[in-house]
């Protein structure tokens, strides 16, 4: 255990604590736990590579942590009604689809590492950004729901691109003799 993990660690306890403050309509708690969730990210991330504290574990336990809080936080926003489900069921299944893919071909004796794609990360932007938006909104009443409705849109694009593209991976991985 270093330091950048156990900035994921605690980033990975937030997760319920933002998931009951969402459900439970505390705007405002939600959205500063859940910025200070990103900033620890970022944080973590950089001291990993900064200070050359890269570690196994944390190269499971960092994309863990994200993901747990994406799914969490957009499992809330859909209970609410404050995302569309079709979004929520887009970005959960690309996840479990992905998962999947991965221990189907350990499975198979195929183990593949994937490699985060350009367009993955972009998609993590987006889906953050997305979050952070709706909950900043519903917190400050911003009027962005304009702003909102183009950031459903242009994650969902992202959210089925990344997979295409981690599909793509994972078929000519699969192909391979």
């Amino acid at each position: 255990m270093n330091i950048p993990n156990v900035i994921t660690v605690g980033r990975t306890l937030l997760v319920p604590v933002v998931f009951w403050l969402v459900i439970s309509g505390h705007d405002i708690a939600a959205f500063a736990l859940f910025v200070t969730a990103g900033v620890s990210d970022a944080l973590d991330g950089y001291l990993a590579r900064r200070l050359d504290m890269r570690t196994e574990l944390g190269a499971y336990l960092d994309p863990l942590a994200d993901k747990l809080l994406i799914v969490s936080i957009f499992l809330a926003l859909g209970m609410r009604g404050d995302v569309p489900s079709w979004l929520v069921i887009t970005i959960v299944a690309r996840d479990i689809l992905i998962v999947v893919g991965i221990m189907l071909a350990s499975m198979l004796g195929r183990p593949v590492e994937i490699a985060p794609l350009w367009i993955s990360k972009l998609n993590t932007v987006a889906q953050i950004t997305l979050a952070a938006l709706v909950l900043a909104n519903s917190a400050f009443a911003l009027g962005l729901e304009a702003v909102q409705v183009a950031a459903v849109w242009a994650t969902a694009a992202l959210t089925v691109a990344s997979l295409v593209g981690y599909l793509r991976i994972w078929v000519a991985h699969m192909s391979r003799d």
